[in-house]
This record gives C-alpha cells, sequence and structure tokens, in this order.
C-alpha cells in the first residue's frame, strides 16, 4: 500500500523516443549532461502540451539532431520509474530523410548492429528495448 500511495505522488513525465534503423543499425545517442551523464539512450524528448507523440518526435529530432524523420509505428511505451520521477516514454520506429546529422546535446553518437547493441552503457528504461530491437534488425 505504501508503494502504491508513493507511486501516485511521484511526478511522471511523458516523453518521445526515436528507434531510428537504416541499413540494420540502429542510432543510439550518449547523453553528454546531467545525473545520467555518459550514458546511452535512444534520442528524443519530452512532450510540449498539444503535441501528439508524432510530432514531439520531429520536433525534438530537429532540435537534437538538426535531421528530419519519418515516424512509424509504436515499437511499445515503457513505463519506468527513476528515483525521483515516473518515465513514461513512447517509442516509435523511424527511420531518416535528411542525409546528416549534427549532434547539438549528446556527447557521442553511433550506429549499433545487432551484435554490438549491447556494448554501451544504456538508460534503465531504454535498455529493456534491446532485445525487441535486436529482432527488428
Amino acid at each position: 500500500m505504501e508503494q502504491a500511495k508513493a507511486y501516485s505522488q511521484m511526478k511522471t513525465i511523458e516523453v518521445v523516443a526515436a528507434i531510428i534503423i537504416k541499413d540494420g543499425q540502429v542510432f543510439a545517442t550518449q547523453r553528454g549532461y546531467g545525473e545520467w551523464k555518459g550514458w546511452w539512450e535512444f534520442p528524443g524528448g519530452k512532450m510540449e502540451p498539444g503535441e501528439s507523440p508524432k510530432e514531439a518526435l520531429k520536433r525534438e529530432i530537429r532540435e537534437e539532431l538538426e535531421a528530419e524523420i519519418t515516424v512509424g509505428k509504436l515499437l511499445e511505451t515503457v513505463e519506468w520509474d527513476y528515483p525521483a520521477f515516473h518515465l513514461t516514454m513512447h517509442c516509435f520506429i523511424c527511420s531518416l530523410i535528411s542525409k546528416d546529422m549534427r549532434l547539438n546535446e549528446h556527447e557521442a553518437a553511433a550506429w549499433l548492429t545487432k551484435e554490438t547493441l549491447h556494448t554501451v552503457k544504456w538508460l534503465p528504461a531504454d535498455e529493456g528495448l534491446i532485445p525487441k530491437i535486436a529482432a527488428i534488425l
């Protein structure tokens, strides 16, 4: 009962993430700031009021990577409890329209294959996606 009470009082943050797949590889980014600096994630970010998840994802990728994407089907909505907040993360399979990307917020980026997906330190909420993504690649 106490845990349920704590959960209901925890702040929820709703975000979107792009699972960008190209030539049998998935695009991953390394955080360059904050408590989780150095950990890897799929690019994306917070939804703004009135935005659909797909609109938010296109905007976030423009801001973070100066790139245009096509947002495809929803792969999964991840629910994850971090120490300070509850995360709801809508993860979409995406394809790149732009030829180039530029890292505006991340420390590093990599195209990972099925074999190299496990070579980076994933953020806890993203880690659960790895088996599903490996099955797609």
